[in-house]
């Protein structure tokens, strides 16, 4: 059962989130403002934090960076009536996690919570299981079918990325920022080059395959 953090200062919205939550196994603290979710978290310890970003006194940004300055990891999901992309941005560069826009959609809404728990397991777990493969974070080691597959550095960095986020699409740009460095000047070709590696050396995989979405990236799926 995970403990999520509620900040919205809507009553009615934040009384529908909680009835939901509860209702779907999950234990809920709702607050009306940043100042008492501040109070709650340094009582009690949270899996994920719901926070609006239109909020008196302190909005959803200047809670969110603070929340950042002393847990790193805890899964963030901004809902807001904001729709634009300076705002967006200005989240994700804060350290959220995801962004949903007003009126929220209860179904995606718990899908959405479903997949950042599961990350954040995965993260703290340091290791990623599908079917019969097994990523060890820490050793950056690969095991396939008990047999281990050499990885270089960067293949494992890339294949765990995918593999944390089935099914979500990822550029070629995205995956150059995140593994060869903003500043790069290696062409976005060898993207392609290392996923034509990690299809080789992981040909035996059953429970996932590497997909092309064309003109986009690259994505894994779950088989």
């Amino acid at each position: 059962m995970s403990n999520i953090l509620i900040v919205e200062d809507d009553d009615k919205l934040r009384d529908i989130i909680s009835d939901f939550l509860l209702n779907n196994g999950h234990k809920v603290s709702p607050c009306s403002h940043a100042n008492e979710a501040y109070e709650k978290m340094y009582n009690h310890s949270f899996d994920l934090i719901i926070s609006d970003i239109m909020m008196p006194e302190i909005d959803g940004f200047e809670f969110a960076q603070s929340v950042r300055k002393v847990d790193a990891h805890i899964p963030i999901l901004f809902m807001t009536a904001r729709d634009d992309f300076s705002a967006k941005q200005r989240g994700f560069n804060i350290g959220i996690d995801d962004y949903m826009v007003k009126p929220l959609n209860m179904a995606e809404l718990s899908l959405r919570i479903t997949a950042l728990l599961r990350r954040a397991n995965i993260a703290t777990a340091g290791s990623l299981t599908i079917g019969e493969l097994v990523l060890n974070q820490q050793a950056l080691t690969a095991t396939l079918k008990g047999e281990d597959v050499p990885v270089t550095l960067r293949e494992f960095n890339l294949l765990y990325k995918l593999l944390s986020y089935p099914n979500q699409t990822f550029s070629r740009g995205q995956l150059m920022d995140d593994f060869w460095g903003i500043d790069s000047q290696t062409s976005l070709r060898a993207v392609d080059v290392y996923m034509t590696r990690l299809r080789d050396k992981f040909s035996t995989a059953t429970a996932f395959k590497i997909v092309t979405v064309y003109g986009l990236g690259y994505k894994a799926v779950l088989v």
